[in-house]
C-alpha cells in the first residue's frame, strides 16, 4: 500500500495534538487562540468587526436514566423557514439581555456582545456530543447567566410548533442552544499556503481572513504547490490512496512538489521527499 510505504520511509516528527494546534501549524493568528465565532460570522455575514461574537448553535438534547446528553449541534437539516420561525420567540429573550441573536445560515446561530464582554469558558460541541451535558455547562457566578439563558431557551424551543412538525416528519427537534466559540476578529491571520482545499467552515473562514484562495475542487491535477488539503472527511482508505496519496506522491517524485506533509490528528506529522523512496530497508512502521 502506498500510504504504508510512505509512512515507513518518511521523516516523522512529533507535534502537538488537537485541532487548535493543527490549525496553528497552518495559520499564524494574532492574538493567539482560535476565534471561531468571529471568523465564521465574518465568513457568513461579513459584519463581525467591532463585536464579540458567541455561537449559539441549534442542538438536540435527550434525557436518559442518569443525565441529559447533547446528541446533535449545528448541522440539523433546519430549513431557512424553520430557522426564522425558531428564532422569532428567542429574539425577545436575548434582545432583553442586550444580546441580539441572528442566524445568517440555519446551522450557525450567533449572539452579538459588546467588544469588552467578559465570558466564562464554553466547551466546543465536539467535546460535548454524547457526554453528560452538565459536565460542560459554564461554571460559577460567571456561568450563572448563561445557564439561565440556556434553560429559558430550552423551554421556548420545547413548546415550538416547528419542533412538533419536525418530530412528525421523523427529524430531530431543535430543543436547545449550545454556546461556544466566543471571540473577536483577530488582528491578523497569515498563512504560507497558496490554497486551502476544504469544505470545513472554519478552515474556509481562516483562508478568507488570510487572503488565501479557498476551494473545494476535488481534482489533484489542479492543486497548486504549498496547498493545504483537508482530508478528514475521506473515510474510504482505498479512495484516499488512489485519489489523493498516490497522485501526490507521484508529483513529488517527478519534482512538481518539494515534499508531501501528512499532519495526523494523533500528534504525528510525516514529511515525504522524493529521495525517501530509496529507504527500502524501512519496511515496518516505527514502534
Amino acid at each position: 500500500m502506498v500510504l504504508h510505504r510512505l509512512a515507513c520511509r518518511a521523516d516523522e516528527e512529533p507535534v502537538e495534538v488537537g485541532e487548535a494546534a493543527r490549525i496553528a501549524r497552518a495559520f499564524d493568528i494574532l492574538p493567539r487562540g482560535l476565534p471561531v465565532a468571529a471568523l465564521t460570522r465574518q465568513l457568513d455575514a461579513g459584519d463581525a468587526a467591532g463585536c464579540t461574537w458567541l455561537r449559539a448553535d441549534p442542538g438536540f438534547v435527550r434525557a436518559d436514566m442518569a443525565t441529559v446528553r447533547l446528541y446533535a449541534c449545528g448541522e440539523m437539516d433546519v430549513s431557512p423557514e424553520e430557522c426564522e420561525a425558531l428564532l422569532a420567540p428567542l429574539k425577545p429573550l436575548f434582545g432583553d439581555e442586550g444580546l441580539p441573536i441572528s442566524a445568517p445560515v440555519p446551522s450557525r446561530w450567533y449572539l452579538c456582545l459588546p467588544p469588552d464582554a467578559r465570558l466564562p469558558d464554553f466547551d466546543p460541541p465536539l467535546e460535548v456530543i454524547g457526554d453528560d451535558l452538565f459536565a460542560h455547562m459554564p461554571e460559577g457566578d460567571a456561568g450563572r447567566r448563561w445557564r439561565r439563558l440556556m434553560n429559558e431557551a430550552q423551554v421556548i424551543l420545547h413548546n415550538h410548533e416547528v419542533n412538533a412538525r419536525r418530530a412528525a416528519a421523523g427529524k430531530l427537534p431543535v430543543n436547545t442552544l449550545w454556546f461556544w466559540g466566543a471571540s473577536r476578529l483577530p488582528d491578523h491571520v497569515r498563512s504560507a499556503r497558496a490554497q486551502v482545499r476544504s469544505g470545513d467552515v472554519l478552515l474556509r473562514a481562516l483562508a478568507q481572513r488570510a487572503g488565501v484562495e479557498p476551494s473545494t475542487d476535488p481534482e489533484v491535477a489542479t492543486l497548486p504547490p504549498a496547498a493545504l488539503v483537508d482530508l478528514r472527511e475521506v473515510r474510504d482508505a482505498a479512495l484516499l490512496e488512489e485519489h489523493w496519496i498516490a497522485p501526490l506522491v507521484a508529483q513529488v517524485r517527478r519534482g512538481a512538489l518539494d515534499e508531501l506533509r501528512l499532519d495526523f490528528g494523533d500528534g504525528h506529522l510525516l514529511r515525504w521527499r522524493a529521495a525517501h523512496r530509496w529507504r527500502v530497508w524501512r519496511r515496518h512502521l516505527p514502534a
